[in-house]
């Protein structure tokens, strides 16, 4: 896609300045060749780790840019943002670098790891509201914040300096590499990163292929760009909340649409799987958008041939709370095919259980959730039953031995509100 030169000019020349700026601020994260992610596709996949730097994730960089070109007057009435988690601890940090006063508000469900290192970062400098369901929720709350006692608002992507300063991602991954970059594969969420970044690649190395990748729940920028303008989405999947945004920024989807040459949506259950990929095959811990480029790549190469070609992935964050790894576990079972759920109703007679332990079962499969579905009675009333398979293909040799045992089954894995209501 071609780009106006005037904008793209623009943004190269503040991206060069905000580089200047946050020099002492940020680390310079690596960009890294990933050995076994090479191996498998043939390829060269270099891994630019923000989930490195400081803050953990490249927040830090467009929310430093921001906040630190106020005037002085602007900087005396404070500062106010909504965030999903990363963009509130750039923001904290930059408030106690500066000797700021800011009040962050945040999605009450937001993993507490990352409220603590918000309260880390900002120390008396910044007061955490917790608020709402959603991202989206928290801006509400902060605008109207903002009406009200007449803070400084710093947006988490939607702003000029905010993009500018996440450009700076892109610039270091040019700096670094003498080999031309074939394909650049960016994870989206409000679109700040892959507006900037994608901004100074356009104009510095216009042959790259730009790659934006999206949580399939929460696909606000391919439907933006099927819609022809901004759209909010009526429902989303929370579960990868640094790139679950509802809406995407009027300024990020006017560049976006400009930069990108193609919007691709990754599966929940596809960025856990790779998240436990990661962390067993390279320990390198990543949160859910941190995980987005990478669990693209297949999705990539189904498409386009990467056999000896360059490619970088953005690492977005790591910000990643332990107490989401069972989460993470179950929903990369679902999606690989190795855990099935079902209500049972077993016939009514004494052994029936121990039957289908006997005669339905392989001897690799393993029960690893069971009950009954009434308090009273329970023997009579059906079951909940979890199964985990050694492989994916075992699933329809189960199915076949709970036929020919004529066990009556409901597949709730294929019922997403049945499983919701049923599985917690």
């Amino acid at each position: 896609m071609e780009v106006a030169a005037d904008t793209q000019l623009a943004q190269v020349e503040n991206i060069l300045k905000a580089n200047i700026k946050l020099k002492e601020v940020v680390n310079r994260t690596p960009l890294m060749r990933n050995m076994n992610l090479s191996e498998k596709h043939d390829a060269n996949i270099l891994l630019k780790r923000e989930d490195l730097q400081v803050v953990r994730s490249y927040k830090i960089r467009g929310a430093y840019n921001k906040i630190s070109s106020l005037t002085e007057d602007e900087k005396q009435k404070g500062i106010v943002c909504a965030s999903a988690g990363n963009h509130a601890q750039g923001v904290a940090y930059a408030c106690k670098t500066l000797g700021i006063r800011g009040v962050i508000f945040m999605p009450a469900p937001t993993p507490s790891q990352k409220v603590e290192q918000v309260n880390m970062f900002g120390k008396e400098f910044v007061e955490v509201v917790l608020v709402g369901d959603t991202f989206d929720d928290s801006f509400k709350a902060a605008k109207k914040y903002q009406e009200e006692q007449g803070s400084i608002f710093i947006h988490p992507f939607d702003d000029d300096k905010v993009i500018e300063g996440q450009g700076t991602v892109g610039l270091e991954i040019l700096e670094d590499t003498q080999d031309p970059i074939d394909y650049l594969i960016l994870p989206i969420g409000g679109g700040g990163l892959s507006a900037g970044v994608g901004s100074y690649f356009k104009q510095i190395s216009p042959n790259t292929k730009i790659i934006g990748v999206e949580p399939a729940g929460a696909p606000s920028m391919r439907e933006a760009i099927a819609k022809g303008q901004p759209i909010e989405l009526a429902k989303i999947d929370k579960f990868v909340d640094g790139a679950a945004v509802q809406k995407i920024g009027s300024r990020t989807f006017e560049i976006g649409r400009q930069v990108l040459d193609e919007v691709m949506l990754v599966p929940e259950g596809k960025i856990c799987t790779t998240i436990l990929k990661l962390y067993n095959k390279d320990a390198i811990v990543v949160e859910p958008a941190g995980a987005l480029s990478i669990a693209a790549l297949d999705i990539v190469a189904e498409k386009y041939d990467l056999k000896g070609k360059n490619v970088v992935c953005v690492v977005s964050g790591s910000n990643n709370d332990i107490t989401r790894m069972e989460e993470i576990k179950e929903r990369s079972l679902l999606y690989e095919g190795l855990k099935h759920y079902f209500i049972i109703r077993f016939p009514q007679r004494a052994g029936a259980l121990r039957d289908f332990l006997n005669n339905v079962l392989g001897p690799k499969d393993d029960i690893v959730h069971f009950e009954y579905s009434k308090k009273i009675n329970r023997e009579k009333g059906p079951a909940v039953v979890g199964i985990e398979l050694e492989d994916a293909s075992d699933y329809e040799q189960l199915l076949g031995r709970m036929d020919k045992e004529n066990i009556v089954y409901e597949k709730l894995n294929e019922n997403a509100d049945l499983f919701n209501f049923l599985i917690s």
